[in-house]
């Protein structure tokens, strides 16, 4: 991992809670003129630990009103099949996150979706017919009690120490 400084630290925290703020603006925050401002943000960037930019939309108020979690088991696990899944997966819009588990399920997915109408057509009009699926499991959101993409930087600025 990169080794990072108190400064990054502060970059990163800053960006994560507003990811707008003007180079200016965060340079000012931070205690730095703009153009080493710039730089160390670049080379953030340039070293992976800025993924990307995005603006993160309200899935209820744009009209998402299902969350729900799909585990999923495989019939075999051989690597064609396997490939063919993930590409198959990761080409479908309303699939959020996609992860390879241990334990019970092979998969888990968050999916979005309008209303249950929707998803069922995701289940049964697409994630079953796949041919290497055994058998899914899905767990609905009731309420949605926190939700961040913030990473908790503290920790690793307390690992650094």
């Amino acid at each position: 991992m990169l080794k990072l400084d108190q400064i990054d630290f502060n970059i990163l925290r800053l960006m994560q809670e507003n990811g707008r703020l003007s180079n200016h603006d965060l340079a000012k925050q931070v205690g730095l003129s703009p153009s080493p401002c710039w730089r160390r943000v670049k080379r953030l960037e340039d070293d992976g630990i800025i993924d990307h930019y995005a603006a993160i939309l309200d899935g209820e108020k744009a009209g998402f009103h299902l969350i729900a979690f799909a585990h999923v088991m495989l019939e075999k696990h051989q690597m064609e099949m396997l490939d063919q899944f993930d590409a198959a997966i990761c080409e479908r819009p309303e699939v959020l996150e996609y992860y390879s588990m241990s334990g019970d399920y092979d998969f888990l997915m968050k999916v979005i979706a309008r209303n249950i109408k929707e998803y069922e057509d995701f289940q049964t009009g697409f994630l079953m017919r796949l041919p290497v699926v055994r058998s899914i499991s899905t767990s609905f959101v009731l309420k949605q009690k926190k939700h961040t993409t913030r990473l908790p930087l503290r920790l690793l600025e307390e690992g650094a120490e």
